[in-house]
C-alpha cells in the first residue's frame, strides 16, 4: 500500500511554541495547521484588541502556510474560537476580508478561550499546484 509523504515544515519566522506541537502538518498535498494565536515568533502571547489578536493570528496561518508551500487562498477549512461572543461582528467582517467567497469551511466557538486570549484559528489547506 503507497501511503501519503508526511512532512512538519518550519521557515525561520513561523511561530514556534514550547508547547508539544508542531505548527503545521502536511499530509500529501493536505496541510493542517496547528491553532494559531496573537503570539510572536517564540510563542509569547501578545495582547491586543480583538482585532488586532485576529489579524495576528492569521498573519501566523499565513506565514505557516507559506512555510508548507501555500496560502490563505487555498484554505479549505478553518476552526475558529473566539473568547467573548460581543466580537462576533467584528470577527465576521475581519473574516470576510482575509477568506472573500467563496469561504473554506467553518466552525466558530465562542466562550472557550483563557483570559490571556481573544481569538484562535487553526486551519486546513492545500498546497498550491505549480
Amino acid at each position: 500500500m503507497n501511503h501519503p509523504s508526511v512532512s512538519y515544515p518550519e521557515l525561520p519566522d513561523t511561530p514556534t511554541s514550547h508547547l508539544p506541537f508542531s505548527p503545521c502538518v502536511v499530509v500529501g498535498d493536505l496541510i493542517f495547521v496547528s491553532g494559531q494565536a496573537s503570539v510572536d515568533q517564540q510563542g509569547k502571547i501578545i495582547s491586543d484588541t480583538f482585532e488586532g489578536e485576529f489579524r495576528r493570528s492569521v498573519e501566523n496561518v499565513r506565514k505557516v502556510l507559506l512555510a508548507a508551500g501555500s496560502d490563505l487562498a487555498h484554505v479549505v477549512q478553518t476552526r475558529n474560537y473566539v473568547r467573548d461572543e460581543a466580537d462576533l461582528p467584528l470577527y465576521n467582517q475581519l473574516y470576510r476580508e482575509y477568506f472573500p467567497q467563496p469561504s473554506p469551511a467553518r466552525t466558530t466557538i465562542t466562550n472557550c478561550l483563557p483570559p490571556s486570549l481573544k481569538y484562535e484559528v487553526e486551519a486546513v489547506a492545500v498546497r498550491k499546484v505549480g
